[in-house]
């Protein structure tokens, strides 16, 4: 039987990137987003550059609707890869955003990929095979706002599960990447001028250590010397250091 790998958030940067290792690895691919004539795009190459099947599955995962959709094919279809990636991000602090636009982050960052693993977990766990990988952030490690708080469930919530499937042949890993060049930070609108060349990572790059490293059984993967180092220091200084460097952070965002 055919392997299958649904990839939220397919259509561009690290979910894009995704779907092209998985197809090169031989996996047939459910492409999920919002944008139709992207997915159609992607889904057309992928075929042609590597000879596999796909499958579009038009979808806003901010909505009840759009992961009803998701949730609906994972039941009535075998889903060996989930590569949680859909993204979201808010341009405001979180006393001045819009309650709506709260919401609909948190349902895609967080809602959206807890009952996609619900779903699919039992059937991992029955057949003793399948990976989960959680695009998380390194932002999760900080006390940057409600993204970071969003983020760092995904973390946690994967290393949790690493844990709990420890005894089967399910891998489960959160991927941690710090700025990345995607669509994201302009279509947050998001000012990231300040920011030296050196702690940019490349999507592609750190998807295969991300799907490496999750082969490999590892819980958490950290691409980059730079986000390393990073982490460590976190870890190292004291939680009231961290608050305030995470907040000034997403305040020179915002600029």
């Amino acid at each position: 039987m055919a392997s299958w790998a649904l990839v939220t958030g397919a259509t561009a940067g690290i979910g894009e990137s995704f779907t092209r290792l998985l197809a090169e690895n031989n996996y047939n691919i459910v492409l999920v987003a919002r944008d139709m004539p992207r997915l159609h795009e992607r889904a057309s190459q992928l075929q042609s550059q590597f000879n596999v099947q796909t499958h579009i599955i038009q979808a806003d995962l901010s909505t009840d609707a759009g992961c009803a959709a998701v949730e609906e094919y994972i039941t009535n279809n075998q889903i060996d890869v989930l590569i949680n990636n859909a993204g979201f991000g808010i341009n405001k602090a979180f006393t001045m955003s819009e309650l709506k636009a709260e919401q609909e982050m948190f349902d895609v960052l967080v809602r959206t990929p807890m009952r996609l693993m619900h779903i699919v977990l039992p059937g991992m766990k029955q057949r003793n095979k399948g990976v989960v990988i959680n695009v998380s952030s390194v932002a999760g490690y900080i006390a940057g706002g409600s993204y970071s708080a969003a983020k760092s469930y995904l973390t946690i919530i994967s290393e949790s599960l690493h844990t709990e499937l420890a005894g089967t042949n399910v891998k489960i890993s959160a991927l941690c990447p710090g700025f990345t060049r995607t669509e994201f930070h302009q279509r947050g609108r998001m000012s990231m001028k300040g920011l030296p060349s050196f702690m940019w990572l490349n999507s592609d790059k750190l998807v295969a250590k991300a799907w490496s490293d999750a082969v490999k059984g590892k819980a958490v993967s950290i691409p980059g010397w730079q986000y390393q180092l990073l982490v460590f220091v976190i870890h190292s200084l004291p939680r009231s250091v961290i608050r305030r460097v995470g907040m000034n952070l997403r305040a020179k965002q915002r600029k």
